[in-house]
């Protein structure tokens, strides 16, 4: 009803007005970070409507297995220790299973949007690690959303027109914008004042799992047994890096 971009709008916009409603950040105070925040919106802005726009030509599990690419990249260019570099490999072997490159073919726009949220990711993770340590609360998340909610404004409203108004729709993007923005950025920003930026990108390899589940428990997208053999992996991989202690700063 509102294609990708106007869900983009609706989820980002709803998680802006909520943060900062929550935070109220001081823009006086988030002055001399405000390079860090344009480019913090500007990527999290593009992540999301470019994922949007994958999903709607793309299955949801694919979809995310290719976004993943992202943070599996930062993880291994991160990473100090052969052992992790090969628990990356394994968790690629997961990936490239799960997205069945030998089954139909995918949409080449939609995967080509599916690595550009991914690339997007990797820059989520180091911009979201900068700005938690810059303000050491949510005002710089609720300040880089502002900046967000620009970049799918044009297309969203061109795509969606009048439905951008209908109730239903306004109280599905604020449900959207609180599971999808809301909680979870939060909740990622607050890890990583507690993590490094390589087991946070490993951790996210269970995303791609749980893209799966989804799509086949609420979509019904099919699930085989390259699907099942590729989460192993992946979760595989996300145990032994976890698990090990990260290397000492130089």
């Amino acid at each position: 009803r509102l294609g990708a971009g106007g869900a983009s709008l609706l989820r980002l916009a709803f998680a802006a007005v909520v943060l900062c409603a929550m935070c109220r950040p001081s823009l006086r105070k988030a002055r001399p970070h405000w390079r860090l925040v344009a480019a913090f919106g500007l990527v999290v802005g593009l992540m999301n409507y470019s994922f949007y726009e994958a999903i709607a030509r793309i299955p949801l599990g694919a979809a995310v297995t290719l976004e993943f690419a992202g943070p599996l990249g930062l993880a291994v260019l991160l990473s100090r220790r052969p052992a992790d570099v090969a628990a990356a490999v394994v968790a690629a072997a997961g990936v490239v299973l799960i997205t069945d490159p030998f089954g139909d073919p995918l949409d080449p726009a939609g995967a080509g949007l599916a690595l550009a949220a991914g690339a997007a990711w990797a820059l989520y993770i180091l911009c979201a690690q900068a700005t938690s340590k810059a303000f050491g609360n949510g005002d710089g998340l609720a300040l880089a959303l502002v900046v967000a909610t620009a970049v799918p404004l044009v297309p969203g409203v061109a795509q969606a027109g009048l439905a951008l108004v209908d109730p239903w729709l306004l109280a599905a993007g604020v449900g959207i914008a609180l599971t999808g923005s809301v909680i979870p950025f939060s909740l990622e920003t607050a890890a990583l004042r507690r993590m490094d930026a390589r087991v946070f990108g490993v951790l996210m390899s269970l995303e791609p799992v749980a893209a799966v589940l989804a799509g086949l428990l609420i979509l019904a997208q099919g699930v085989g047994g390259a699907d099942l053999a590729g989460m192993a992996l992946v979760v595989a991989a996300s145990l032994a890096v976890t698990r090990r202690p990260a290397a000492p700063e130089a």
